[in-house]
């Protein structure tokens, strides 16, 4: 084999090494306190996803049910995540979801194109993403812990 092909396999192993390696931390943002979330922390995790405005009256009533349901699921494989609508990024981010007492993750950047959500006009809207990723359920108007608990419970048999 001549010395330029080896420097050319050389190249190409190098670069594929450092493609593969660039998407094992691949990212998801970060949240409303600036800690980077992965999409390894996430992965094999049920998401119930959840848009959120300060202006929206139903959404202030909904957060103390999603705390709690983030509570009762944290040491399993369910995941709640919040995501302001109007956009909020940094120091606004964290200082609206104090405001409204928010404990659970709130991403800065929409996760809409990475699990295909599809845009709600309507809030609050809650998103059901089971552990592959998929879109389960899309329900719209206040949710309670007990109603999205028993509705995780149910997806989770169908599998």
């Amino acid at each position: 084999m001549g010395t330029q092909l080896q420097a050319v396999i050389r190249s190409v192993i190098g670069m594929c090494v450092c493609l593969i390696l660039a998407g094992c931390g691949e990212g998801v943002g970060v949240d409303q306190s600036g800690r980077k979330v992965t999409a390894e922390s996430l992965e094999g995790q049920w998401l119930v996803i959840n848009y959120w405005a300060e202006w929206c009256a139903p959404c202030r009533t909904e957060i103390p049910e999603l705390n709690a349901l983030a509570r009762q699921f944290k040491a399993s494989s369910v995941t709640v995540l919040g995501v302001n609508f109007d956009g909020l990024q940094g120091a606004e981010l964290l200082k609206a979801s104090e405001a409204l007492g928010i404990e659970f993750t709130v991403l800065e950047q929409d996760p809409a194109a990475r699990y295909e959500l599809p845009r709600s006009e309507a809030l609050p809207v809650t998103y059901i993403v089971d552990s592959q990723g998929r879109v389960r359920e899309r329900l719209l108007g206040e949710q309670t812990a007990a109603g999205l608990a028993a509705r995780l419970k149910a997806l989770q048999a169908e599998e």
